[in-house]
């Protein structure tokens, strides 16, 4: 095999190995693509029950990570392989289990908005003022 040369490397490529000969701004690097990561990844999760790209935001947040770490790489290879297996296991079911994972998701997406106010708050919007839509815990209030 022949070696590349440096025209054939990216740009950015080269660029990232330069840093990694600069162990204070590479360690800021990291951190930063650490922080980054970390925190679409918790987007992602928070949004999965969600109709939206709540997936796709988690394998975007793996993906930053695994630029700087090997085992989000492998995490995620295992989530992918993971989601693709269960969706295809999903898919076969008879409709009953589909409906009911639906359901399972609305009651999710309904709880989680009554906890967190916004159902008392969008009633209030078109004048209904239903006191058992307010949020037990006291958000939106």
């Amino acid at each position: 095999m022949t070696e590349q040369t440096d025209r054939e490397v990216p740009r950015w490529l080269r660029w990232r190995e330069r840093l990694r000969g600069r162990r204070r701004i590479e360690f800021a690097y990291r951190s930063v693509v650490g922080t980054v990561g970390l925190i679409v990844l918790a987007i992602g999760i928070v949004a999965i029950p969600y109709p939206g790209p709540g997936w796709a935001i988690v394998f975007v947040g793996l993906g930053i990570l695994s630029t700087e770490f090997a085992w989000a790489r492998r995490l995620l290879l295992v989530v992918r392989r993971r989601y693709d297996e269960v969706m295809a296991w999903f898919h076969t079911q008879h409709w009953a289990v589909q409906a009911l994972g639906g359901v399972f998701t609305a009651a999710v997406v309904w709880v989680t908005l009554w906890l967190l106010g916004a159902l008392w708050w969008g009633a209030g919007l078109v004048g209904i003022d239903w006191s058992w839509l307010r949020s037990p815990i006291g958000l939106g209030s």
